[in-house]
């Protein structure tokens, strides 16, 4: 189902340039105001922050339906992302080969998130065969909730948990993507507009990983085509 852009004074294609040159590269979005002007384009830089907030959300809909079949072995960990002056915590899981399966932006970081987590990356992915984990007896035991209600459904097949820290060196490190770009934001506003810019950053991540059938074109092309 494509985006619809109707009721947009801007062509669809400025729009998704602007949405796209933010969440890849680490600008604020003054920098992207300056940007889009001297490309001929005069767009403010409240217009820019609504379009990032209004259309990544749909855009990463796309990008997990399209994106190509990952690993059954899984990596997951939370990094910290600062919304309103505060700490919230952004769960992430990869496969075993460093591809995104999954995100979650939480103001608490307890065995419901972690649970509400597991089963949004299992609906998005599928069931795994392991999930490696820090030391977090929250998203430890999360997870056994996942398993105990798996023991009694038609599959019966259980998880496997294995917390090796040297296992999550992965995730940990595709960590630093997110950060860098969200760097220049100094902390969001408010927590929607962080769940949809997130949502944002992690497809361009997806994309940088190559995780969508490019067929050789650009990176910018390919994030326009998930809004088609």
């Amino acid at each position: 189902m494509s985006i619809d852009f109707k009721g947009s004074h801007y062509p669809k294609d400025v729009i998704l340039y602007a949405v796209f040159f933010y969440v890849r590269y680490a600008v604020s979005y003054r920098d992207l105001e300056e940007i889009m002007a001297e490309r001929g384009v005069q767009v403010d830089h409240a217009t820019l922050n609504r379009w990032v907030v209004k259309y990544s959300p749909d855009i990463a809909k796309a990008a997990q339906r399209r994106k190509q079949p990952t690993a059954g072995s899984w990596r997951m960990d939370e990094t910290y992302i600062r919304v309103k002056g505060r700490w919230m915590y952004l769960y992430r899981a990869v496969d075993k080969y460093g591809k995104t399966l999954e995100f979650m932006l939480s103001r608490r970081r307890d065995k419901a998130a972690a649970r509400l987590f597991f089963r949004r990356a299992i609906e998005t992915n599928g069931l795994p065969s392991r999930i490696v984990i820090d030391k977090s007896g929250a998203n430890l035991a999360g997870l056994q909730r996942i398993n105990v209600g798996l023991k009694f459904s038609r599959t019966k097949q259980r998880i496997e948990i294995l917390r090796v820290k040297y296992l999550n060196n992965i995730v940990e490190q595709d960590h630093r993507f997110i950060k860098k770009i969200t760097r220049p934001t100094l902390g969001f506003k408010a927590f929607h507009s962080a769940v949809a810019t997130l949502a944002g950053i992690e497809v361009a991540h997806m994309i940088r990983k190559q995780q969508f059938q490019s067929n050789h074109t650009s990176l910018f092309k390919q994030f326009s085509s998930l809004a088609a």
